[in-house]
C-alpha cells in the first residue's frame, strides 16, 4: 500500500467534498427534482472535474479547488445573467409547457417536449391522477416535473359530493414580472396599457418598476406583489 498516496487521496477527497458542499450552498441548489436540465448537466460536469482531479496522481488539491471555483464562477455568472436579463431565462432554464389545456391534450406540445401519451400518464400518476378526464390544466415545468389543476368536480372535496354546481376553472396568467409588463399575456387576456395603469392606480402604485409580480385570474381579478422597499 502506497501510504503517501493514500494520505494525499484522503486530503483531496476531504477538500473536494467540502468544496462541492460550499459551492452547492452558495449557488442555492436544493433537491435534485428541483434543478433544471442545465443545472443537472452542470452537476455532472462538476462531479467529473472533481473525480478526475482526485484520482489523478499528477493533480494536487490546488487543481481541485481551481476546477471547482472556475466552474462555480461560470454557474454564478449564468445565475446573474438570468436574474438581470429575463431574455436569457428561456435559453438557460427553459419554459413551462401546457400539455393539457381546458381538458384537451395539446399533441403539438407533447411532440415538442418529446413525450408520448404513456409518459404523460406516468407523470400524472406521480401526482396520484389516474384519469386524464380529471384534468383541466397540466403544465410540464422546466425541471421535468408536472403541475396539475384538476376540474372542480374532481377536486377534494368534490363538488359532486357536496351537491354543488360545477364551476369553470381559470388558469392564472402572469402580466407583470420583475417590473416589466408581459404584453403578450396582457393582450391574450383582452387588456391593454390603459387597463394596466388603471389597476396600478387602484392599488396606489405609481410605477411598473415597483411591481415584482402580478397575475390575472378571471374569477379573482389581479393579484399584485410589490417589491420590498418600494
Amino acid at each position: 500500500m502506497d501510504l503517501p498516496y493514500m494520505i494525499n487521496l484522503t486530503v483531496e477527497l476531504i477538500i473536494g467534498f467540502f468544496a462541492l458542499l460550499i459551492i452547492t450552498k452558495i449557488l442555492g441548489k436544493t433537491q435534485i427534482n428541483q434543478i433544471t436540465p442545465f443545472d443537472f448537466i452542470s452537476s455532472l460536469v462538476l462531479g467529473e472535474l472533481v473525480g478526475n482531479a482526485i484520482y489523478d496522481k499528477d493533480i494536487n488539491a490546488f487543481y481541485i479547488l481551481y476546477a471547482v471555483s472556475l466552474w462555480a464562477l461560470l454557474l454564478y455568472i449564468i445565475e446573474i445573467l438570468t436574474q438581470k436579463f429575463k431574455g436569457t431565462r428561456s435559453f438557460f432554464e427553459g419554459q413551462p409547457s401546457i400539455l393539457i389545456r381546458n381538458g384537451q391534450i395539446d399533441f403539438n406540445e407533447l411532440k415538442k417536449e418529446k413525450l408520448d401519451i404513456n409518459e404523460l400518464q406516468g407523470l400524472l400518476r406521480s401526482k396520484d391522477i389516474f384519469s386524464i378526464r380529471e384534468i383541466q390544466y397540466a403544465i410540464l415545468e422546466t425541471n421535468g416535473s408536472i403541475s396539475v389543476l384538476k376540474k372542480s368536480k374532481y377536486d377534494n372535496p368534490t363538488n359532486e359530493d357536496l351537491n354543488l354546481p360545477e364551476k369553470p376553472i381559470y388558469l392564472p396568467v402572469t402580466v407583470i414580472l420583475d417590473g416589466e409588463i408581459l404584453w403578450d399575456n396582457v393582450q391574450a387576456c383582452g387588456f391593454n396599457e390603459k387597463w394596466i395603469k388603471k389597476q396600478l392606480h387602484a392599488n396606489k402604485i405609481s410605477k411598473i418598476k415597483e411591481v415584482f409580480y402580478a397575475e390575472w385570474k378571471k374569477d379573482e381579478g389581479l393579484h399584485i406583489i410589490q417589491k420590498k422597499g418600494s
